[in-house]
């Protein structure tokens, strides 16, 4: 990529979506595009097909996804199949339609079988059972990654799948019920220091182990894949596996571990208590990072810097709620 090249970044409002757009801008790339909901609307074919013969991008990424926590994954199966299927289809055929120089197509871990050894390395896909209570959005997530390779194998395209561990930054969701378990963690010991709780609930049973990855973290390594030249990428590039790569810090800790390190970055001084009748989902997850590593990209925020800025964003999340009853 060169600093003027057009690049659209389908999603760009949600947590990965904007640490995106932030880091290219900070970059020096100055012909972004960007489209909310209300202006395109990714589950519609035709209006996505004529947004790519407008526009005709040179890269792509797509980060646009319906995303939620074990909650919403139970409650909303059939829209996060659909709705992910439905969205990531119709960018990339007509990514390919319009000659898109090259596609990011943007997964996660959920990706990997549920018993997978840990760390999980990319070679893992499709070698067991899937996590069910994501299985619908992991489902259409690993087929995003087929279709990458497909075109890829078929008609020359240059497309890649990066399958990030667990984010969390700027512009997250803090919402009680839908929300990943680090933010609702954040609001939770927020709301509880500011009521004088003398306790916070947690989910489970503390014993799952999770890796979490800053949200800028992450948008850099999107963008140092897009920028490399093909031949240090031609790992990615065969007929013999998927062009996947993992991206993460590859260290993990319990729930426990986080609820404590959560509660003293807040400044939550009360008892946690674990609700073991919750489900705890996969018991480890913690990504093989050694393939991006290898390309020359390492995480640089440390877990308590990062929950850190995380606080002060949802603080700043919860002013606007207040203010907009």
């Amino acid at each position: 990529m060169n600093l003027e090249s057009k690049i659209y970044v389908a999603g760009h409002r949600g947590l990965v979506g904007s640490a995106l757009v932030r880091r290219l801008q900070a970059y020096g790339y100055s012909n972004l595009v960007t489209r909310t909901h209300a202006e395109l609307e990714l589950r519609d074919q035709a209006a996505v097909q004529a947004f790519f013969a407008k526009e005709k991008p040179e890269y792509v990424i797509l980060a646009a996804a319906k995303v939620g926590g074990i909650h919403a994954n139970n409650t909303y199966p059939a829209e996060f199949i659909h709705d992910n299927l439905v969205i990531q289809t119709n960018i990339i055929h007509s990514a390919w339609q319009n000659k898109v120089r090259r596609l990011l197509f943007l997964g996660s871990s959920c990706i990997y079988p549920k018993n997978a050894p840990q760390p999980m390395k990319e070679e893992c896909l499709l070698t067991g059972p899937l996590e069910p209570t994501n299985r619908p959005y992991a489902l259409a997530k690993i087929a995003g990654i087929e279709m990458c390779w497909s075109y890829n194998r078929q008609y020359g395209t240059r497309y890649m799948a990066a399958m990030p561990t667990n984010l969390y930054g700027p512009n997250d969701n803090y919402d009680l019920n839908n929300s990943h378990v680090l933010p609702a963690l954040i609001r939770k010991m927020h709301e509880a220091k500011q009521s004088g709780a003398k306790e916070v609930v947690v989910w489970g049973t503390g014993t799952p182990k999770r890796e979490f990855l800053y949200s800028e973290d992450m948008a850099d390594a999107c963008i140092y894949l897009l920028e490399q030249a093909e031949g240090k990428l031609a790992s990615l590039f065969n007929d013999e596996q998927p062009p996947l790569v993992n991206i993460g810090c590859g260290e993990d800790l319990t729930i426990r571990e986080l609820a404590e390190l959560v509660a003293a970055v807040v400044g939550f001084k009360g008892n946690l208590t674990f609700d073991t009748s919750k489900p705890d989902g996969t018991m480890r997850k913690v990504m093989d990072v050694s393939r991006i590593n290898a390309l020359g990209w390492k995480r640089k925020m440390q877990l308590q810097d990062g929950i850190a800025l995380s606080y002060q964003d949802m603080q700043q999340y919860v002013s606007v709620i207040n203010s907009n009853p």
